[in-house]
């Protein structure tokens, strides 16, 4: 196998997360607008065979994981397919899934029948009245069932990413506690917002303004948005850095008599464990996992690229360099293609940067 490329600061770039659509059954605050994100022709965005000949390029080049993302991949009727394409390029070891989790329960068997290995599951909250409100479409109990599902039907590991946001004040303790009985790796993400009020996404944050404030009380007392939630008011203030809330998660647990959080060596964690930092409660039986991206950037061992679903690659997700591959994928050789996933590697910078005024949701970047 060929060996994997290094970018310009020696990173080995392995890792390919590709958007396979920007669309979503759900609205998420955060993520995109309350009508979705405008509709494209069909030829703007990437076909499935696309995406499967670009995958087996770069992974000529080195790349042996695969994360497909969007908006939400499983809405894209094409997603089973794809997989079973990607599953047949001998060099990819690993082929993992974000997902929100509503249609899991009815295309699971199809999905692990394709080859699919693992999935990650997004769940902000556990309460159904503010679930509702961050999703604008979603209920609670949609991605409960998926949950259950992706655990039924044997994908390993089973991650749940919650979105930390202080004002949200979500219940994270009740969160963490989902790793307690089974098999699932719940994991804390700090907030790092794109874009500005112009485009309808979130403001940039400077960490050096995060306010001491709470976290973790449950939703219904938050003064902070009695009246729902307004992701565009949310400011440097709202991110709650990982060491702040894994004490207060440890706290709870040693008062509900569980025990405090204990730290995991790094060949401990959950396989393709990423930037996580594990943790797990006493004879749990799975983990607690988090990401500092913004108390503690992660970059300088990042070995990821990102493939939108309009075919461009983007060597950052907080960047605004974009290498447009579409057109060279439709009339263009493999070499083509290769050179122009050279060049975006080559250029991919030492560390992200927090990016005013983008033009796209983070629905349509991947994130």
């Amino acid at each position: 196998m060929a060996e994997e490329l290094h970018d310009g600061f020696g990173r080995g770039i392995s890792y390919l997360r590709i958007a396979v659509t920007d669309k979503c059954n759900f609205r998420c605050v955060y993520c995109m607008p309350p009508e979705g994100v405008p509709p494209r022709a069909h030829d703007e965005l990437l076909t499935a065979e696309e995406i499967a000949r670009f995958v087996r390029i770069v992974a000529a080049e080195g790349v042996r994981r695969v994360r497909l993302t969007g908006g939400e991949p499983l809405v894209s009727h094409r997603i089973v397919p794809l997989i079973r394409e990607i599953r047949a390029i001998p060099e990819i070891e690993d082929i993992s899934l974000t997902t929100n989790g509503a249609l899991l329960p009815r295309l699971a068997p199809a999905l692990k029948d394709a080859g699919l290995d693992r999935v990650n599951i997004s769940l902000d909250t556990l309460d159904p009245v503010q679930f509702h409100e961050i999703t604008r479409l979603g209920r609670l109990e949609q991605t409960l069932a998926g949950i259950d599902a992706a655990l039924a039907y044997g994908f390993d590991p089973v991650k749940v990413n919650c979105v930390v946001v202080r004002r949200l004040a979500q219940d994270a303790f009740g969160l963490a506690k989902l790793s307690l009985d089974r098999p699932v790796h719940v994991r804390f993400i700090e907030y790092m917002p794109i874009g500005d009020e112009e485009t309808g996404t979130t403001r940039a944050l400077d960490v050096s303004e995060l306010a001491d404030a709470a976290v973790g009380e449950p939703a219904v007392t938050n003064p902070h948005c009695p009246g729902g939630v307004d992701a565009s008011a949310w400011d440097a203030s709202d991110t709650v850095p990982s060491e702040e809330l894994r004490a207060r998660i440890s706290r709870a647990g040693e008062d509900a008599g569980i025990g405090a959080l204990e730290p995991l060596a790094a060949n401990d964690g959950p396989s393709g464990a990423g930037p996580a930092a594990y943790w797990r409660f006493p004879d749990a039986a799975g983990t607690v996992g988090f990401i500092s991206a913004m108390s503690n950037h992660f970059c300088s061992a990042c070995n990821r690229m990102r493939l939108t679903a309009d075919g461009a690659i983007r060597p950052c997700l907080f960047s605004d360099a974009e290498y447009r591959v579409r057109e060279t994928l439709r009339a263009g050789s493999d070499a083509a293609v290769a050179a122009i996933w050279r060049d975006a590697v080559a250029h991919k910078p030492q560390e992200h940067q927090m990016i005013e005024g983008t033009e796209r949701f983070m629905s349509q970047i991947g994130g």
